[in-house]
């Protein structure tokens, strides 16, 4: 607990020391909400009601990549709300409409690569928690949710809202309706944090409401607007009930099934909610995309079902915890536990949640019961998190969770973490501190217990980061995510990133000069890995193009033989071996997208070369959508060689953004599978859906190439989900 204290001590310091250097950020100020009756706008784009005329106008200024210096690119936003329903109306306009981007209009797509728009609410005003709404130029709609423990949203959350879009001779116009049941925020607050942002991704510009400068974010809660007016909002009843009936069939085990079941929330008060769901299914649930591991520590693949991943942000422990590709190193509470043993699926019969807050107090509680799996009876499981903020700088909290998804121990584990931010050190820069310490209960032997620090700047000039993580051999999270326990892991990671301003390098946007070196030792500090990483050219250019070199040098220390491919066992010793990888990718803002990445160089006690092109093609202004992407690895090592293939090919084509259709085929060599996940989701209206789903698979022996390919799933599912909403 010791180091718990020192997070929270001494930023207490460093902001009385700030008082008298900080200055206040370039940050709008507040705006307000015109009232209007129920019914006033019809959602269609063209922002042509006469209730727009009386909405208060904002203006948005370049933020990226030269703050506050005009643009063609005018923005103009506007806001209405009805007793239910905030509405934004904004007119985007461009001097070149036929140069628009839109790659997808799928729901939840990246929207990275288009013509865009970030709405982002904070109604709890705690600089924590947050909503996400983003629409693109083609009408598709983008959600999540923000929390202290991540850069980016997790965008598994889905709410009730709607979004037209409508092209002009000038530009684009898109009318959103946000639906305030679908949101949690405490009653007779008449005042939310907001802010909006607007990305033209062919001149790489960003324009924004809040807060104008380099190291702004549009998803840092801190640097905000006010939005008033809000307090006439309702929330209704605060009940929701969600049933769904399906209709599935397989094929292989000739079995087909009805099934129904649902979920039932109700708001206890207007910021906390009750969910319990009876009999979930998860049949539209996007497919895992398949990944090579070189490895000897498990893969992470990301939340996808919608039970589970709402409220996610609420379960967020500590900050820091991931690598720098965000694949966690540590993640105490990882909901894909429940439902999944062994790799193998297990029925979730029945679960409760509690999600929101209490003043400066956030809660978020999951109680879970599965079915049998092929080594244990019933489980029951928890996790629950409680967090409280001390002031706008700290947050402290505790996350627990009880029960083993395998049967096979009484588990259990309790952690507490703080982290302090802010975004006026030395002026308006962006530092966050953060510390954490935890322990399990369960019958193995050892050290069951672990602690971390961590501190980041993440500016646009410089960013950097440090951390220490401990993990006690016998520190098991049961329902977390930690791939190797019993290591100290230490992490200094520092990115110069100059804009260039001479005629030279006028073709240059941003360069990033990376180093970061990181190591991971045993709890007796013998090196079981250290990685160098280098980046002496890596520049993103004007025109959107990417190019970059690394120099990676290498040493892994294996104590036992580690199979890394079929029959090529590396035995026990120390390995040095240097990598070096290029890349290359054009503009993201372009309808025809390639680009490639090769990494070379030794490899243990021999070679290994990897490609990793792609292939990305959008027609139809964004209705479809064709990418094939592949990795090629090809070992020569004095064990053996190996080559593994991994393709994967991802097709959509949308009818409208609430009709899509979209397919994702992949093969992986290592195991001889062919995947297929076929889905069409047809969205009736803002919270009822119909989908269907196929999930074909066929596998071959990768030993035996005579062997006949033979099918191991082949499920067609048809669902219908139905929200009503009091």
């Amino acid at each position: 607990m010791a180091m718990l204290m020192v997070i929270i001590v001494i930023p207490s310091a460093l902001v009385h020391a700030q008082s008298v250097i900080a200055r206040k950020p370039s940050a709008a100020s507040g705006v307000g909400l015109t009232l209007i009756p129920s019914g006033a706008i019809t959602l269609d784009g063209s922002l042509d009601e006469s209730a727009w005329a009386t909405a208060p106008v904002l203006r948005l200024t370049q933020q990226d990549p030269h703050p506050g210096e005009p643009t063609p690119y005018r923005t103009e936003v506007r806001l209405l709300a009805d007793a239910k329903h905030l509405y934004l109306g904004i007119t985007c306009i461009d001097p070149d409409p036929s140069r628009l981007s839109v790659h997808t209009l799928a729901r939840d797509s990246d929207q990275t690569d288009d013509d865009h728009l970030t709405i982002v609410l904070d109604p709890f005003g705690n600089r924590r928690l947050g909503y996400v709404f983003q629409v693109n130029a083609g009408g598709g709609r983008t959600d999540g949710l923000i929390s202290p423990a991540s850069r980016l949203p997790s965008y598994d959350w889905d709410g009730i809202w709607n979004a037209k879009v409508k092209r002009t001779a000038d530009g684009w116009a898109a009318e959103i309706q946000i639906d305030t049941h679908s949101l949690q925020f405490p009653h007779g607050m008449d005042r939310w944090r907001f802010n909006v942002q607007r990305y033209v991704p062919r001149s790489q510009l960003s324009l924004q409401w809040a807060d104008i400068t380099l190291d702004s974010r549009i998803f840092d809660l801190a640097r905000m607007g006010t939005l008033t007016g809000v307090g006439t909002l309702e929330q209704g009843l605060g009940l929701d009930v969600a049933p769904y009936a399906l209709l599935r069939h397989d094929s292989v085990r000739n079995d087909t099934v009805a099934q129904v079941g649902g979920d039932v929330r109700y708001n206890v008060t207007p910021s906390l909610a009750a969910t319990v769901t009876f009999n979930p299914d998860f049949a539209e649930a996007e497919a895992d995309t398949d990944q090579i591991n070189l490895t000897r520590f498990p893969l992470f693949y990301p939340e996808k079902r919608r039970f589970f991943s709402e409220g996610s942000n609420l379960f967020t422990f500590g900050a820091g915890l991931t690598d720098n590709t965000d694949v966690p190193i540590f993640l105490p509470f990882y909901s894909r536990n429940v439902g999944l043993v062994n790799g193998q699926a297990v029925r979730v019969d029945s679960g409760a949640k509690l999600l929101g807050s209490m003043g400066p107090w956030s809660v978020g509680a999951l109680d879970v019961e599965t079915g049998r799996s092929s080594i244990s009876g019933p489980i029951h499981l928890f996790a629950g998190r409680l967090t409280y903020d001390v002031d706008d700088h700290l947050r402290v909290g505790t996350l627990l969770t009880s029960g083993d998804p395998t049967g096979q121990s009484h588990n259990s584990f309790a952690g507490t973490d703080a982290v302090w931010h802010t975004s006026t050190f030395r002026g308006d820069k962006n530092l966050i501190l953060s510390g954490w310490a935890a322990h399990s209960s369960d019958p193995l032997p050892g050290r069951h217990s672990g602690w971390g620090l961590y501190a980041e700047y993440p500016n646009d000039l410089w960013r950097g980061y440090t951390s220490i993580n401990v993990f006690g051999e016998a520190l098991d999270p049961a329902l977390g995510f930690l791939p190797r326990p019993g290591t100290r892991q230490y992490d200094v990671y520092l990115d110069y990133r100059p804009r260039p301003t001479s005629q030279a390098l006028s073709w240059a946007r941003q360069f990033f000069y990376e180093l970061e070196v990181r190591q991971v030792s045993d709890l007796h500090g013998v090196t079981q890995t250290r990685r160098i990483f280098t980046a002496p050219l890596n520049v993103d250019a004007e025109s959107g193009e990417h190019f970059e070199f690394d120099w990676i040098p290498e040493y892994e220390a294996l104590t036992a033989p580690f199979e890394i491919a079929h029959n090529v066992t590396l035995p026990v010793g120390r390995y040095h071996f240097d990598r070096y990888h290029f890349e290359a990718q054009s503009s993201e803002a372009r309808p025809w997208r390639f680009g490639s990445m090769v990494e070379v160089g030794d490899f243990y006690t021999g070679r290994l070369t990897q490609y990793m092109p792609f292939i990305d093609w959008t027609g139809l202004q964004g209705k479809l959508r064709i990418k094939l992407s592949n990795e090629t690895d090809f070992g020569r090592l004095p064990q053996g060689g190996f080559i593994q293939r991994l393709y994967l090919l991802k097709a959509s084509y949308a009818f409208s953004p609430d009709l899509i259709f979209s397919t994702l085929a992949q093969y992986d060599s290592t195991i001889g599978h062919i995947g297929l996940n076929v889905r069409l989701q047809w969205t009736i209206a803002p919270g009822r859906d119909f989908f269907f789903v196929l999930n074909h698979g066929v596998e071959a022996s990768v030993t035996d190439p005579n062997t006949h390919a033979f099918p191991v799933a082949n499920v067609v599912t048809a669902k219908l989900r139905w929200d009503f909403r009091e």
